[in-house]
C-alpha cells in the first residue's frame, strides 16, 4: 500500500514551521533536513526540504518560494477528547495566527487547522433529535474556539 504524505509549501519558513509543529504535537519529530546546493534557486545551504512526522503521519515542509500560499480549502483537523486538549491546541496553533469561526484557525504560517471535539459529529447529529442537532449547530456558529460544555448543553 502506498504511503500518503502531506507536502506543505513555504516561502523560506519550512524549517521554522516544521520545528513549530513538532513543538506543538507531542508524538512528533524532524526526520531529515535537506539543503540547496550550489546553482540552486536559493543560496547554497538554505533549507530546501524538512521531513517531519506528527502522530506517525509524514509531512514535508518545502521552501518553494512565494508562488503559492495556503488557503482554507485545505486544513488539518485536530479532534480532541477534552476541553483541556481543545484549549491547548487552539492556544498553541493560533499563537501569532488568526482565529476563525467554529474551531477553525490559521497558524502564524497561514496554514488552516480545525480544532474541535471528537464528539462533534455525534453532537451535530443530535442522536436522532433534529431539534438538538439544530441547537448544537447554532451554538457552534457563535464560537471561535469550541466550548465543548456549551455544545453538550445546547
Amino acid at each position: 500500500m502506498p504511503h500518503i504524505a502531506a507536502c506543505l509549501w513555504f516561502n523560506g519558513q519550512a524549517e521554522e514551521a516544521a520545528n513549530f509543529y513538532v513543538s506543538v504535537f507531542k508524538n512528533s519529530r524532524i526526520t531529515q533536513v535537506s539543503r540547496f546546493g550550489e546553482g540552486g534557486p536559493m543560496p547554497a545551504g538554505t533549507v530546501m526540504v524538512v521531513a517531519f512526522e506528527i502522530e506517525n503521519q509524514s509531512f514535508t515542509a518545502l521552501n518553494g518560494g512565494p508562488q503559492y500560499t495556503f488557503s482554507e480549502a485545505t486544513s488539518f483537523q485536530v479532534p480532541c477528547d477534552t476541553q483541556d486538549q481543545i484549549d491547548y491546541y487552539w492556544e498553541k496553533l493560533a499563537a501569532g495566527g488568526q482565529p476563525g469561526p467554529c474551531g477553525w484557525l490559521k497558524d502564524r504560517f497561514g496554514l488552516s487547522w480545525q480544532v474541535f471535539p471528537s464528539a462533534l459529529p455525534k453532537l451535530l447529529s443530535g442522536a436522532g433529535d433534529p431539534a438538538k442537532a439544530q441547537r448544537v449547530f447554532k451554538t457552534m456558529m457563535t464560537m471561535q474556539k469550541i466550548d465543548l460544555a456549551a455544545l453538550q448543553n445546547a
